[in-house]
């Protein structure tokens, strides 16, 4: 088992920055892919950025040019770094970690929540 623990959420106006952080504990070995997800009320919940164990990372269209995820493998932990935030950024913000890329994976952390002023 992988427990994940987010950090870093809040409140911010729309331009601002925000960094997510996400703490891996557990059976550790067993992640390859780690990557953040996000669920706005009334849709879906949707990818928004990964990177792999050997740091190959994807990104959403939508968050291209203003979010970066990185991870530092030393310290299990995965991070998201958000600037030039929008409104339309608002949501719960989730972290995920799986042993295969290029699919969902198997662990999810509790949720931070991200709320973006105008």
């Amino acid at each position: 088992q992988v427990q994940l623990v987010e950090s870093g959420g809040g409140l911010v106006q729309a331009g601002g920055s925000l960094r997510l952080s996400c703490a891996a504990s557990g059976s550790i070995f067993s992640i390859h892919c780690m990557g953040w997800y996000r669920q706005a009320p009334g849709n879906e919940r949707e990818l928004v950025a990964t990177i792999t164990t050997f740091g190959r990372t994807n990104y959403a269209d939508s968050v291209k040019g203003r979010f970066t995820i990185s991870r530092d493998n030393a310290k299990n932990t995965a991070y998201l770094q958000m600037n030039s935030l929008k409104p339309d950024d608002t949501a719960v913000y989730y972290c995920n970690a799986g042993s295969t890329s290029g699919v969902v994976g198997d662990y999810w952390g509790q949720g931070t929540q991200v709320t973006v002023s105008s």
